[in-house]
């Protein structure tokens, strides 16, 4: 959510910057603006698409400016609302990602003291704050402005007076991008890729001076230094390619994916994680937080942790986690956030750390929030993933509850073994779908003609049912919904009807049997009924309308080929449906307000 880029160099910094914000797009926005400093600061702001912002923009030679991408929290989309925003005389631009939970009370004291507010936004309390505070020396002015403020932010600040870009953060993520008589700073390395190969990841209080040769970083008032590292993503990485989507090459890249993640972390004599949960070592049970596609995972690895380990395992929507109390003190507590920015799940993990628990953070972004909250990280290694709908993310982290079940002691050595072998063949498994993907595609052409859609599935299955409707929903505006296959006598079965189309996870494991009951009373109901299931069961045809085929898998791995289907099955249906599928309305790929 937000997308924050500032540049300072030697070259025109309009075209940077916007070249820039295009890379942030995937994090969601509805407006965007830039300021460039000359002799005056100039502020450019558009609604919609970076796209809109270029073409309103004037031919501007200044060589120092800030950009963001808006996704709105306070206030409606508006030009108004869009960011930068300036103080009372125009002397002083903000950029700002986070949130101001105290800006009402904030606002009101501004006010009182003869600031003049044009937005509806939380953000426009900090130019009046740091012009509130300002004595000519614009480092100084920020500090003292973001002491007053509650809750978080990255923040960008260019002041008339000083040749100098401002950087600050605290609770969101910001990132120094080091060139060569230039120097950039952004929410993530995405934005940087083909400008910079070294960065600086600022820290929780840090203020950060830059200029085109130097960059100055101070935390509560005293120097320090953060040590360089060399940005290991490619600029081909926010390039399609062949594909027509983002969407569509992540999903092709998992069988990549997977042999990246697991190649990591094969080891059976050294584990990758080890939670400690043996005997004599007073922690009893793991907690999963996570929202969204990794709370889906998270259900996953429930299952996998409590089969193949015999731990007790919670699941909990980190969201919902951080309002209520739950005993945690002998605890694992490990979250999943592809970017490791997640609010929801940063604020949980600072919850879980407060009271003294153990913590453990899966993450695809190296340096990231969470990976500095918790006591050990647990890196995947799915790469940028551009498309607001996570694929190869989820893919990544599906390999990494497996590896983390595995990697337990705990775990029946036979089975573990077993699985190790089939793990190594999946990204041949997941090949195989991706080469008969026109399969998919025909079933995804039917089913974009309606308008509401059940998944239903048992077991180890039942997440993979929840992620496909949540892809329905988010990219191609149709609902979805999922069902344990036996709950459906318990309500869903008065909305089955032939307008009403059901998937069906059908793997051949030891919820089967049940499963094809469960199919029957669906057909009964006259609802078109399609099934995904493994390509030399022929039972299935029976009680199927239509079959999508897999390759056979051990059960427990079933969730992996699976998942590949329900994300390409949305992805033509969206296609067929004309939607935009890498930007879906209103979402945001980093969600970084609670």
């Amino acid at each position: 959510m937000c997308g924050i880029i500032g540049y300072i160099g030697y070259k025109p910094a309009a075209s940077i910057l916007l070249n820039c914000l295009k890379r942030l797009e995937y994090r969601g926005y509805d407006s965007c603006g830039l300021a460039l400093l000359g002799d005056a600061i100039e502020v450019y702001k558009a609604v919609g698409r970076v796209e809109s912002l270029e073409r309103c923009l004037p031919r501007c030679p200044g060589t120092i400016g800030v950009g963001h991408t808006r996704w709105a929290t306070h206030g409606a989309v508006t030009r108004v609302n869009a960011h930068p925003h300036l103080d009372c005389n125009g002397k002083i631009a903000v950029v700002h990602n986070g949130v101001v939970e105290n800006f009402c009370q904030l606002r009101e004291q501004l006010i009182r003291e003869g600031h003049r507010f044009r937005s509806e936004t939380d953000t426009e309390v900090l130019p009046h704050l740091i012009e509130k505070y300002y004595q000519g020396d614009i480092e100084q002015a920020l500090s003292k402005a973001i002491a007053e403020v509650s809750g978080s932010f990255a923040l960008l600040v260019l002041h008339v007076n000083s040749r100098q870009l401002v950087a600050a953060c605290e609770g969101s993520s910001l990132v120094v991008g080091i060139g060569h008589n230039e120097n950039f700073v952004a929410s993530d390395v995405a934005a940087l890729l083909g400008y910079a190969d070294r960065v600086v990841y600022l820290e929780d209080n840090d203020i950060c001076l830059l200029s085109e040769s130097s960059i100055a970083i101070t935390n509560g008032g005293e120097k320090v230094t953060r040590q360089q590292q060399k940005i290991t993503w490619d600029v081909e990485e926010v390039q399609k390619a062949r594909y027509e989507h983002f969407m569509l090459k992540e999903i092709h890249e998992q069988p990549k994916v997977i042999e990246s993640t697991f190649a990591d972390y094969d080891s059976a004599a050294e584990p990758s994680v080890n939670l400690g949960l043996e005997k004599g070592t007073g922690l009893e049970d793991i907690v999963l937080l996570a929202c969204g596609t990794s709370y889906h995972a998270a259900l996953v690895g429930e299952y996998l942790l409590g089969k193949l380990c015999h731990i007790p395992v919670r699941v909990k929507i980190a969201s919902e986690f951080n309002h209520y109390e739950m005993m945690l003190d002998k605890s694992w507590v490990i979250g999943i956030t592809q970017s490791g920015e997640t609010a929801d799940t940063v604020k949980a993990l600072k919850k879980a750390k407060g009271l003294g628990c153990k913590t453990l953070a899966i993450v695809n972004i190296p340096r990231s929030t969470a990976t500095r909250i918790c006591d050990q990280t647990f890196y995947l290694r799915a790469g940028l993933e551009t498309s607001v709908a996570a694929t190869k993310t989820f893919m990544s982290q599906l390999v990494a509850m497996y590896l983390l079940a595995l990697s337990q002691a705990t775990a029946n050595s036979k089975t573990r073994s077993s699985l190790i072998q089939e793990l190594r063949l999946l990204p041949v498994k997941v090949q195989w779908i991706l080469d008969d993907q026109a399969q998919i595609a025909r079933r995804g052409i039917y089913l974009a003609k309606y308008q509401s859609i059940f998944f239903v599935a048992r077991g180890i299955n039942y997440p993979i049912a929840m992620e496909g409707a949540l892809k329905l929903k988010e990219i191609a505006y149709i609902h979805a919904e999922a069902c344990p296959a036996g709950e459906l006598k318990h309500g869903p079965f008065a909305l089955l009807r032939q307008e009403t189309p059901v998937i069906a996870i059908a793997t051949k494991d030891d919820t089967y049997k049940m499963m094809l009951i469960n199919m029957d009373e669906i057909k009964a109901r006259g609802s078109p009924l399609i099934a995904i299931a493994e390509e030399d069961n022929r039972d299935i045809e029976r009680f199927a309308d239509d079959v999508i085929r897999i390759p056979g898998v051990h059960p427990l791995l079933s969730p992996v080929l699976n998942a590949v289907v329900v994300q390409l099955l949305a992805y033509y249906v969206a296609r067929e449906r004309g939607c935009p599928i890498d930007i879906p309305t209103n979402l945001a790929k980093t969600v970084t307000v609670p």
